[in-house]
């Protein structure tokens, strides 16, 4: 059985590998989440940058507070699902857009000077760990007479970030 910093560690990678986050602001009404693609740089708890842009509704929700949010994170092969909360914000440093500018971003603007360009932090404090085997395994355990519940109980992970 995974401990909890064997699962901490398998989210990092998990996210560093796979980038995509449904990011939405907390409490927003109406609000919805929203696919982005998260660059975590040498520390792996954070933070958490995204490249967006002013006309996207949760830019424009966000404004320039730093607003509670929650990401939700599903690793590629589904073996992995995560509850991410921290503190979002408007982040305006060129330095840093120049350190995180890669062709990927690059795709998306008119270059770093883009009217539209925003990068936003998100400073994480807490997540929600799960990690899932494959159905047909998990059944497969069953029909020898494994129960599900125990199975599972030691594969989730509360994090303080």
């Amino acid at each position: 059985m995974p401990n909890q910093k064997e699962i901490e560690d398998k989210l990092w990678s998990a996210i560093k590998s796979d980038r995509t986050i449904m990011l939405a602001l907390e409490g927003q009404k109406g609000g919805s989440s929203q696919p982005m693609t998260a660059i975590l740089e040498d520390d792996p708890r954070g933070p958490v940058w995204v490249f967006s842009a002013s006309d996207v509704d949760l830019v424009q929700a966000l404004g320039t507070n730093v607003t509670p949010a929650v990401a939700q994170f599903v690793s590629k092969g589904h073996d992995l699902f995560a509850s991410l909360h921290g503190q979002l914000r408007l982040h305006t440093e060129a330095s840093m857009i120049d350190r995180l500018w890669n062709p990927f971003i690059a795709a998306w603007y008119d270059g770093k000077k883009d009217p539209k360009l925003r990068l936003l932090r998100l400073d994480l404090d807490h997540a929600h760990v799960w990690l899932s085997e494959n159905s047909l395994l998990a059944g497969v355990k069953m029909l020898f007479g494994n129960d599900p519940k125990k199975d599972y109980k030691d594969k989730t992970a509360d994090i303080s970030l």
